[in-house]
């Protein structure tokens, strides 16, 4: 609990089970941390069995896509805070306090992986990859910069706080199923009105597998496409 506040962290799964459960026992180790919740996102190896065991709740959303798990376990969850996180280790749960601190001035709060001296060495954090976040927070920046002037560095950062509030009142306009569901995510906050603010965050390499949506040049232009369609159609279409 923080600040008299329930803290839910959410974890979206597919296929993890080398990491997951060194993953829940670290958040679950935080003092603030009320409830680890697991979201099986079709998972076909062992990650339900060893997130219950390491003490999670674990949920099944049967749709597939990174999006519709992070939908599924946002809307289970019991806290009134909402951390959301990565199932390989990449995040780790000493950053949630700094999280959670900053979220009490706003709706969202979300981390970046552009600080060079809070990347480790070996973390999936390469130049393009870097700088192709960089561009695109700065374009979702330019976009919404009247009336919301907000200060972006990194779109695809998925380790992040927000109110089940804040999360109530965007999820009718959420639609995205996959990566593109981050920068949407903000999106939407700021077309609600909400404050959404960015900090740094420590990111460090995987503890097993590797990653769906950055593990080849291919895969990260086609990431970085859908992103920039997912952040266009909020701000000109509105959806």
């Amino acid at each position: 609990m923080f600040r008299n506040h329930q803290v839910t962290v959410v974890i979206p799964a597919y296929n993890e089970e080398e990491t997951i459960q060194r993953v829940v026992e670290d958040f679950l180790q935080a003092p603030w941390v009320d409830e680890v919740l697991v979201v099986d996102n079709n998972c076909a190896d062992a990650t339900a069995e060893r997130a219950l065991a390491a003490g999670a709740r674990v949920i099944a959303e049967s749709e597939p896509g990174y999006g519709k798990a992070l939908m599924a376990g946002m809307r289970a969850a019991e806290g009134e805070m909402i951390i959301l996180t990565e199932a390989d280790g990449s995040f780790q749960a000493h950053d949630v306090e700094k999280l959670l601190a900053y979220l009490l001035d706003a709706g969202m709060v979300c981390g970046t992986r552009t600080t060079r001296q809070l990347v480790q060495q070996a973390a999936n954090m390469g130049r393009l990859l870097r700088w192709g976040n960089v561009f695109m927070a700065k374009y979702l920046e330019l976009l919404w910069f009247i009336p919301h002037a907000p200060r972006f560095t990194d779109v695809g950062c998925t380790y992040r706080a927000l109110w089940k509030e804040t999360f109530q009142k965007i999820e009718p306009a959420l639609h995205r199923k996959g990566p593109a569901f981050s920068p949407a995510m903000m999106c939407e906050a700021l077309m609600k009105g909400f404050r959404v603010i960015e900090i740094p965050v420590h990111y460090y390499p995987r503890l097993g597998g590797e990653s769906k949506h950055s593990a080849s040049f291919w895969k990260v232009c086609k990431t970085a496409w859908g992103m920039f369609k997912a952040i266009t159609s909020k701000r000109f279409l509105g959806r």
